[in-house]
């Protein structure tokens, strides 16, 4: 389980094409820290450490990633989202995000504004999943609060210290980005389905 408050920023080091499989090769200030095994957040999806060298860590994303979520169209030197799990006897900052990407979005606006910055998010809604003002989504693994929620797109707004220690600092328009819905949200909307 994760928070959504990221921890540090990565950059792809290498990318490797096994198969189906995409092997990512990540340089960041917590890579040193980490054991095989230990499950990290990047972007948003959950991926376990399978390798540790000089200071870079490296995950397998599998086809099935690849195709729900933007781990495949990372590319060398981008900026990644990292966090580690959330231990349990800390603090939940963000909100309960589960590392397990529910759709992308397509980044349709963004507002530069005096202090803080509006992007809004397109989403394929067919999916079942909603938001709500005020509720909480994951994009790219940052816990965010909703604005201007419609039936197939939201707007937040992001704080200069979100800005500058995440990779939305490089989303735009046409930007693809991953969404985790809230949980409780998704257990709502799947009952009322019934």
């Amino acid at each position: 389980m994760f928070t959504g408050i990221i921890e540090t920023l990565g950059h792809v080091a290498d990318l490797k094409q096994e198969q189906g499989n995409l092997h990512i090769t990540v340089q960041s200030a917590i890579s040193s820290e980490l054991k095989i095994d230990q499950s990290v957040a990047h972007n948003g999806v959950c991926l376990t450490v399978v390798a540790l060298v000089d200071g870079t860590h490296t995950v397998t994303a599998i086809e099935e990633t690849l195709n729900k979520t933007n781990i495949g169209q990372l590319k060398v030197g981008n900026l990644i989202n990292l966090e580690r799990c959330m231990q349990m006897n800390a603090r939940l900052d963000g909100h309960i995000v589960q590392g397990h990407v529910d759709q992308t979005a397509i980044c349709t606006e963004y507002k530069e504004l005096p202090g803080s910055w509006e992007y809004t998010f397109e989403y394929d809604n067919t999916k079942g999943n909603v938001t709500v003002e005020k509720g909480s989504i994951c994009i790219n693994g940052i816990s965010l609060t909703v604005v201007n929620s419609t039936a197939n797109s939201f707007s937040v707004a992001i704080i200069p210290y979100t800005y500058e220690h995440t990779n939305l600092q490089n989303v735009r328009v046409g930007t693809t980005v991953n969404l985790e819905f809230d949980i409780i949200g998704k257990y709502v909307a799947r009952l009322m389905q019934r």
